[in-house]
């Protein structure tokens, strides 16, 4: 399907992760190890906060290990928050505006998965979308109709209850058309200030996703490398699959898991359960309630 990873921590150049890491995004690109498949070559995006308005983006439809241009702006943008994803295509074209991040105002949004019967799912689901949403959405993914799902049921007051009856509104639809396999998915997103992420499936197994064990773990486990040394107390890093053979320093996040980090490096996990929307407004006549 797709990789991607979340930093949240002190100011770092974006090469440090993307490029400069035994198994970074850039190279999982090329040689993913847990993903549907090894080559996610389809697109990248980025999606920075800074020092101006609101997060920066860049999205380019070359694959990330032959972009020239995105090595160049990593190797000079620094960021304290930032959120990479590279696209493996399932259906929807291979254009910039079907790259991830999605953003909105302050908000970033990526996702790694689907939408089972997505075709035919699609138009309940683009018709669910608040209507003052509705021009901001310019591609055709799946997991842009997910986000801006999620912002009309409230994502800017309760992110997590928000996708959560998002999601419980996709599986609903999905169920009136007889599909089981609703939704599977790892979901990232950030206002700028802290950072979620949720891993779930409607069947199955989920897509994988792990994040970094607390500093302090990490610093006793290895005291003689020099780049854990570095690490400050601030720092967490939420990845589609390890970034590093280090036994010790990635935690896997399970299946129905909903989890935040804040500054200060807290990360705090509770369930994730779907559940139908409080809003009703933007839901259709005839669609799922």
């Amino acid at each position: 399907m797709c990789r991607w990873m979340a930093w949240l921590g002190q100011p770092v150049l974006i090469e440090e992760l993307m490029f400069n890491t035994q198994h970074g995004i850039v190279d999982q690109s090329l040689h993913a190890r847990m993903g549907a498949e090894p080559t996610n070559g389809d697109g990248v995006g980025v999606g920075w906060y800074g020092a101006g308005d609101g997060p920066g983006l860049y999205h380019s439809v070359s694959p990330a290990w032959a972009d020239a241009n995105l090595r160049e702006l990593a190797g000079h943008i620094e960021s304290r928050l930032f959120l990479v994803h590279i696209r493996a295509a399932i259906g929807s074209p291979v254009q910039h505006t079907n790259c991830h991040p999605f953003r909105h105002g302050r908000w970033l949004f990526v996702h790694n998965g689907y939408l089972g019967g997505f075709q035919q799912v699609r138009r309940d689901l683009v018709l669910a979308v608040d209507p003052s949403l509705f021009p901001g959405m310019r591609g055709s993914t799946d997991s842009e109709i997910v986000f801006h799902l999620a912002l009309g049921f409230g994502l800017e007051d309760d992110p997590i209850g928000a996708l959560e009856q998002t999601v419980g509104f996709i599986e609903a639809t999905a169920a009136q058309h007889g599909i089981p396999d609703a939704v599977q998915a790892t979901f990232g997103f950030s206002d700028g200030t802290r950072l979620w992420a949720v891993r779930y499936a409607s069947e199955g197994r989920p897509r994988s996703l792990f994040a970094s064990a607390d500093v302090d773990t990490v610093r006793a486990l290895y005291p003689d490398n020099a780049r854990v040394q570095l690490l400050s107390d601030d720092d967490r890093v939420i990845v589609s699959e390890p970034f590093a053979d280090l036994p010790g320093l990635w935690q896997e996040i399970q299946p129905g898991t909903a989890v935040s980090v804040e500054h200060g490096g807290v990360l705090e996990e509770r369930p994730f359960r779907p559940r139908p929307p409080v809003a009703q407004a933007a839901v259709p006549a005839g669609a799922a309630p």
